[in-house]
C-alpha cells in the first residue's frame, strides 16, 4: 500500500482526538514504524500520546498492548510507564473510518516525560547503567504475563531472526560475510538458546523509545515506552536490544554495553547461561535492523523512520564482527559479578594443590629463590624513557643486577603497570580517549641467553611461530594442558628461533622435557634476554599470537583470563604489593596537610611519571597536558634531567664559592634580553623572584607604593601576597594594602572598558593610582604587571597600553617591573619575552620555575642602575639561589629552547590552535573570547549576556580528563579556560585537543 495514501496528517489527529475523547488538544507527528504516533499538547503541556494503527490491523494485536499496559501498571509498582487513557466512551481501543473507507484502531496513552535517549549527550556510564536498571525493572514487572498474541510470529523478535537469511542478496560482498558470520554463529547455538529462560517482554527499549529525566548533569533513565514489540521470547534478548541501540556511536561498544548489563542484572539476576548467548543476541538484533532497512528502503523510501538506524547499526556490527565472542562473555560475566572466566576458580583450586617449583622450568639454574623487579609505571630502576629504551644499557643494569644477586632468579610483572611499552601499535581511541596497552599479564624471568627450558607438565603445542620482528614476543610456543576437570594454556614468549622452529601444532611435549630455550636481543622482539610465562584460561580467537599486555580498562577481565603463574609456583617475593589506594592518599591529606592545599578535578588524579606533553598516572595512562607551563621544555627532559643528575653528583653548594655554571646560565640569559638588562640575580622561585624585584625598587626609590592591576599574581611570600589583587581581593582576603593601588583589570574583551581602543582609558586609570600615591604626598615606587595576565584569565594587553604605562610611571620617578614567570622563555612564541610584544624595556624582568623545567630556580634581571643602587652595603645572599645544580638545569633549559627550536614550535602550533579555537567559537557561541599568544591561550565561556559561565566551564574541564586531557580554570569569574602547555607540544596535540573540546562542546550542558 502507497505510504502517502495510508499517512495521517496534524490536522486529521486533532479531529480525531476531538470526536473520541472530547478533548482538543495540539498535535505534532512522533516517530513509528507501524502506527501513526502523535504527541498532544494541552496549554502547551504534553498531556498524551495518540497512536492511529494502520489500516485493517488486528485489534487482538492491540487489545494485547492495552492489556499489557494495565498489567505493567499494577505489578510495576518502581516503574514509570505510559498510561491507558479511555476514549469517551470507556473503551480501551476505539474505531474510524479513514479518508479511503478503511478501518484505523485508535488508542490513547499518558505521556511520559523527558528527552529521548538518542537527543541525550553525553550518555555516560551511570545514564547505561540506569538504562539496565529500568529494563531489569520492566522484565521484572512483566514476568508471569501471557496473551495469545505475546506468541505470534514476528519479525523484530530475536529468535525469530533466522528469516534474515532470506535477504541476504540485498548486501555488499563485505557486509554479507558479517551478516552470513553472524547468522551461522546464531544457528549453531540453537540448541542451548532454545532451553534459555523465556517471558514477555517490552521487545523494543530503542533509542527512541527511552525516556531520559531533564537533568542535564547525570540524567537518568525514567521510562521505556512503546511497548508494540512486546513478545514472548528469550529473556537475554530484551538485554540484547537495550545494548544493542545504545551502544551505538561509541567506539568501544562492548565497554558500552557493560554498564547496561550491570544495572540490569542488579535488579533482575541474570543467569551465566544467558550471559553466553547475549553476544551473538545483540549481534543478531542488529541484523534484524539493518536487513529492515534494506528491505525497507525498496518498499517505503519516503519512511525516514524506517532508515532511522540503520548507518549506526552498521558501524556497531563492523566492531562488533572484530570482538572476541569469548572476550564479550567473560566481560558480561565479569559486569555481573560472577569469575570472569567460568574456569578461574577451578584453576585456582587445582594449582593450590600443585608443588612446581622454578627448578622445573629451569633445572640447570639450580635457583629457587626469587628477586623482584619493579618495572611499574613508578619504578625508579628503570629510571628515565630515554634510558629503558636503550637496549644494551638495559641489558647492562640486568646483568649488573645479576652479579649482585647470583642465587637468585630476577623475576615479576604480574599485573605490574608498566611505561615500558612505547610503541603506540597497539593504542586505540576508546570511548574515554586514546587507550595504551599497560598492563603486563604474565611473568618475566631476566635470564641469560641460551637458559633451557624445560616442560612442567604434558603439553600439546598450539602456538608455535618466530618472528624476529614480533614486538611482544618473538620466538614464541604455547602449549595446551588437560586436567580432569578443566584445559589451561602456559606461553612462553622470547624464546630462539630454534624453539620456536622445531615444534609444530599437535606436538607432545612430555613432563620435564627441554623444549626451548631463550633467545638473544635479535630473535625476541629486541628485549634483554629473559623468558616471558604466562598462563590462560582460553586462547580467545587468537591463533599465532597471545596479548602478553592488556589495556587497563579491562584489567577485571584479563586477569581471569590469564591468572596469576605464581599460583603454580607459589615464590616468597613476588606476590603483589598491596598499593596505597587514592582514597588513602586524600584522607591523609586532609589529615595532615593545610586546609588551604587543594587538589585539581573532582576525581584527583596521582600522576607518578612524565614525559615530554604527557603525565602518566599510577595505571600507566597517558594525559595530555595543557596546563603545566612550568614543565617548559616538557616533562622530565632527558637532557635536563641529565644535567641534573651529573652536577649533583659532582657538587652542590651556594654561590659564595667560585663555579662556571652560574656563569655559564647567566650568559644564556643574557644572549635573550635586551642589553640594557645586564645584571642578573638568581633565586628559587618566582615568588622570591618578585619579592627581590621589590627590593631592588625601595632601595632605588626609596618608596614603598606599587600600582599593579586587578587580578594579578605575582607570589605567595607576604610582599608578594600584598601587590596580588587576585589573592587580596579573592576568598580570605583584606583588600589591598595602604601602599598597593589597583587599576582596573585591562580586558578589552569584558572589563570596565571594551573594545580594540581601550589603551588610553586604562592608561588614564593607572594614571588615576599615581595621582592617589601622590595625593598622600609620596612617590610611585613601581609599576608590576604580567604582558598577558595569567590569573586575569590570559588577558592581553590593548595595543600601545603598555608603552604609554611605563613613560607615566617612569615619568614620576617609578620603575617598571615585567613580571615573566608565566609568559617568559619563549612561550609566546612571537618574540623570547612578554615585554618585547609591546616593544618596550622594563627596568627589572622576573623569571621564574619555567626556567629550571619544575626544578626550584629562578631569576631577576634588571638594569646597571638599578643594581648599583641595589648593591647599597646590605649583602643579598641566597643559600640556594645560583647553586651549581640549579644553574646547569636551567642553562640546558634554555640551551634546548634553542636547539629544539620550541620558540619557533610555540609560535606555529599556538597560532594553528588558536585559529582552530575561533572556528570553533563561531559553531559555538557560547566561546566568548579566544585570546592570548603562542603557547599561552584562553577560552572565555560567556552566554548571550556576557555573563560568565564558571559552571560549565569547571564542567568542561572536569569532561576533558575524562578522556585524557588536562585542562584547568582561571580569571577572576573562573570561566575561562587556560591552556599553557609543555612547550613540545605539537600540532597533533591541537588536533586532538580540539577534537575532545568539539565533542563537550556540543554536549547538552554546554548549549546555550
Amino acid at each position: 500500500m502507497n505510504y502517502d495514501t495510508i499517512k495521517i496528517n496534524t490536522n486529521q489527529a486533532e479531529s480525531i482526538l476531538w470526536e473520541l475523547f472530547n478533548i482538543k488538544g495540539t498535535a505534532s507527528l512522533l516517530p513509528g514504524e507501524v502506527d501513526f504516533n502523535f504527541r498532544i499538547k494541552i496549554e502547551n503541556e504534553d498531556k498524551y500520546i495518540l497512536k492511529i494503527s494502520r489500516p485493517n490491523e488486528e485489534e487482538d494485536y492491540l487489545d494485547f498492548q492495552q492489556k499489557l499496559l494495565q498489567y505493567v501498571e499494577v505489578n510495576g509498582k518502581d516503574l514509570v510507564a505510559p498510561k491507558v487513557v479511555k476514549d469517551k466512551e470507556g473503551n480501551l481501543i476505539s474505531s474510524i473510518i479513514d479518508d479511503y473507507g478503511n478501518e484505523r484502531k485508535v488508542r490513547m496513552l499518558s505521556w511520559v516525560t523527558g528527552r529521548v535517549w538518542s537527543s541525550v549527550n553525553p550518555q555516560l556510564d551511570d545514564l547505561r547503567y540506569s538504562l539496565g536498571e529500568q529494563c531489569g525493572l520492566l522484565t521484572k514487572a512483566l514476568y508471569g504475563f501471557d496473551h495469545r498474541e505475546a506468541h505470534r510470529n514476528f519479525e523484530w523478535d530475536v529468535a525469530q531472526s533466522l528469516w534474515t537469511k532470506k535477504h541476504i542478496d540485498l548486501f555488499s560482498k563485505e557486509e554479507k560475510e558479517i551478516i552470513t558470520s553472524f547468522q551461522n554463529q546464531f544457528k549453531g547455538l540453537q540448541e542451548t538458546y532454545s532451553d534459555l529462560r523465556k517471558a514477555v517482554v517490552h521487545n523494543d527499549a530503542n533509542d527512541n523509545n527511552v525516556i531520559v529525566s531533564e537533568e542535564l548533569v547525570n540524567p537518568k533513565v525514567k521510562a521505556a515506552i512503546d511497548y508494540g514489540d512486546a513478545i514472548h521470547t528469550q529473556i537475554i534478548n530484551d538485554l540484547a536490544i537495550s545494548c544493542s541501540y545504545c551502544i551505538m556511536h561509541h567506539n568501544d561498544p562492548l565497554e558500552a554495553a557493560l554498564p547496561i548489563i550491570k544495572g540490569y542484572h542488579s535488579v533482575f539476576p541474570l543467569e551465566e547461561n544467558e550471559l553466553a548467548h547475549l553476544y551473538i543476541a545483540i549481534a543478531m538484533r542488529l541484523v534484524i535492523s539493518v536487513t529492515k532497512s534494506a528491505i525497507n528502503k525498496i518498499k517505503e523510501p519516503d519512511n525516514k523512520y524506517l532508515l532511522i538506524s540503520e548507518k549506526p547499526a552498521w558501524e556497531v556490527l563492523k566492531k562488533w564482527c572484530k570482538i572476541s565472542p569469548d572476550l564479550a562473555y567473560y566481560s558480561f560475566r565479569n559486569a555481573c559479578s560472577f569469575s570472569a572466566h567460568p574456569e578461574e576458580k577451578l584453576f585456582k583450586t587445582w594449582s593450590a594443590e600443585q608443588s612446581y617449583n622454578l627448578s622445573d622450568l629451569f633445572p640447570t639454574l639450580n635457583r629457587l629463590e626469587v628477586h623482584h623487579l619493579d618495572l611499574s609505571v613508578s619504578s625508579k630502576w628503570i629510571g628515565h624513557e630515554v634510558e629503558f629504551n636503550d637496549l644494551d644499557l638495559f641489558q647492562f643494569k640486568i646483568n649488573q643486577l645479576q652479579k649482585q644477586l647470583q642465587n637468585k632468579i630476577i623475576a615479576g610483572g604480574y599485573l605490574e603497570p608498566r611505561p615500558i611499552y612505547t610503541s603506540t601499535e597497539y593504542d586505540k581511541i576508546g570511548n574515554h580517549g586514546r587507550e595504551s596497552r599497560t598492563i603486563h599479564l604474565g611473568i618475566d624471568y631476566w635470564l641469560p641467553e641460551k637458559t633451557p627450558i624445560h616442560a612442567l607438565m604434558e603439553g600439546e603445542v598450539v602456538v608455535a611461530v618466530n618472528d624476529a620482528g614480533n614486538k611482544e614476543y618473538g620466538g614464541l610456543v604455547i602449549l595446551k594442558h588437560t586436567t580432569s576437570n578443566f584445559e589451561f594454556y602456559t606461553l612462553y614468549g622470547h624464546l630462539s628461533v630454534e624453539s620456536a622452529t622445531k615444534h609444530k601444532f599437535g606436538d607432545i611435549i612430555k613432563k620435564g622435557e627441554k623444549f626451548a630455550e631463550l633467545g638473544g636481543p635479535k630473535e625476541n622482539g629486541n628485549w634483554a634476554s629473559h623468558l616471558h610465562f604466562q598462563v590462560m584460561l582460553s586462547l580467545l580467537d587468537y591463533t599465532n599470537d597471545f596479548p602478553g599486555v592488556a589495556y587497563f580498562r579491562q584489567i577485571d577481565v584479563w586477569k581471569s583470563i590469564c591468572p596469576d603463574p605464581n599460583l603454580l609456583f607459589k615464590p616468597e617475593g613476588l606476590q603483589n604489593n598491596i598499593e596505597i589506594t587514592d582514597e588513602d592518599l586524600i584522607y591523609y591529606r586532609k589529615q595532615h596537610l593545610g586546609k588551604s592545599l587543594s587538589l585539581q578535578y573532582k576525581a584527583p588524579i596521582r600522576v607518578v611519571r612524565g614525559a615530554g606533553q604527557y603525565l602518566m598516572d599510577q595505571y600507566g595512562r597517558k594525559y595530555l597536558d595543557t596546563v603545566n607551563n612550568v614543565a617548559h621544555v616538557g616533562h622530565e627532559h632527558y637532557a635536563v634531567v641529565k644535567a641534573g643528575q651529573e652536577q649533583m653528583a659532582l657538587i652542590n653548594t651556594n654561590s659564595r664559592y667560585l663555579h662556571k655554571n652560574i656563569n655559564a646560565l647567566a650568559k644564556e640569559l643574557a644572549e635573550t634580553l635586551p642589553p640594557e638588562l645586564s645584571v642578573l640575580h638568581f633565586v628559587n622561585s618566582g615568588s622570591e623572584a618578585n619579592e627581590l624585584a621589590i627590593r631592588m625598587v625601595k632601595a632605588n626609590t626609596r618608596e614603598r607604593d606599587i600600582i599593579a592591576s586587578e587580578v594579578g599574581y605575582h607570589g605567595n611570600s607576604n610582599m608578594c601576597i600584598d601587590i596580588s589583587s587576585y589573592k587580596f581581593d579573592g576568598k580570605g582576603g583584606n583588600g589591598a594594602p595602604e601602599y598597593t593601588h589597583i587599576f582596573p583589570l585591562p580586558d578589552k574583551f569584558r572589563g570596565k572598558y571594551r573594545g580594540k581602543d581601550t589603551a588610553d582609558k586604562y592608561v588614564e586609570e593607572v594614571q588615576k593610582q599615581i595621582d592617589k600615591v601622590h595625593k598622600k604626598g609620596r612617590g610611585v615606587g613601581a609599576f608590576i604587571i604580567e604582558p598577558i595576565i595569567s590569573c586575569g584569565g590570559q588577558i592581553e594587553l590593548p595595543e600601545g597600553f603598555l608603552t604609554k604605562a611605563y613613560k607615566q610611571i617612569r615619568d614620576v620617578g617609578g620603575l617598571c617591573i615585567s613580571d615573566e614567570v608565566q609568559v617568559g622563555c619563549g612561550r609566546v612564541g612571537k618574540t623570547f619575552w612578554g615585554f618585547q610584544l609591546h616593544n618596550v624595556t622594563p627596568d627589572i624582568v622576573t623569571i621564574g620555575k619555567p626556567l629550571g623545567n619544575g626544578h626550584p630556580i629562578a631569576a631577576v634581571a634588571c638594569t646597571q642602575q638599578v643594581a648599583d643602587k641595589f648593591a647599597n652595603g646590605m649583602e643579598y645572599f641566597n643559600t640556594f639561589g645560583g647553586n651549581p645544580v640549579s644553574c646547569a638545569i636551567a642553562t640546558q633549559v634554555l640551551q634546548t629552547v634553542k636547539k629544539e627550536k620550541l620558540q619557533e614550535n610555540a609560535l606555529e602550533v599556538g597560532e594553528y590552535l588558536k585559529s582552530e579555537l575561533k572556528q570553533l567559537s563561531e559553531e559555538f557561541p557560547i566561546i566568548g573570547d579566544v585570546r592570548g599568544q603562542g603557547l599561552f591561550l584562553g577560552i572565555e565561556l560567556i552566554d548571550s549576556d556576557m555573563n560568565p559561565l564558571a559552571t560549565k566551564t569547571d564542567y568542561l574541564a572536569n569532561r576533558m580528563k575524562d578522556y585524557g586531557i588536562l585542562m584547568s580554570t582561571d580569571g577572576p569569574d573562573y570561566n575561562v579556560l587556560k591552556i599553557k602547555p609543555p612547550m613540545v607540544f605539537t600540532k597533533e596535540n591541537a588536533k586532538e585537543l580540539i577534537f575532545y573540546l568539539k565533542k563537550i562542546f556540543a554536549e547538552n550542558f554546554m548549549q546555550l
